[in-house]
């Protein structure tokens, strides 16, 4: 997915022909915040993605994906990172995933 988290949450709402106040009132939000979350303005609520895969009936683990790769994404562009800034931190991501795996052994 290229779009953003919000603009996923709006295309699931509309296509599950919801209005915005419908699923705010679900996810225990007001609209006015919905729509910030939407647009782009202000982030979701992780603590909501169980809550909003229930509504959708989507897999709680691909909508953490989502969410995850949507706020690597946005840190990225936020503070400019280089192509080379991200191959080394992809690399101390998978030191600590071979740390992990050596720590599980003992």
């Amino acid at each position: 997915m290229k779009e953003t988290f919000g603009e996923y949450i709006r295309f699931l709402r509309k296509d599950n022909e919801l209005t915005l106040t419908q699923l705010a009132a679900q996810l225990d939000l007001d609209s006015a915040n919905l729509s910030k979350i939407e647009n782009g303005k202000r982030d979701f609520d992780e603590k909501r993605l169980p809550k909003l895969a229930k509504i959708f009936k989507l897999s709680l683990k691909e909508l953490k994906n989502e969410y995850v790769t949507d706020q690597i994404g946005k840190y990225i562009y936020e503070t400019n990172c280089t192509k080379q800034l991200l191959k080394v931190a992809e690399e101390k991501a998978e030191y600590r995933r071979v740390q992990n795996k050596s720590f599980q052994k003992q």
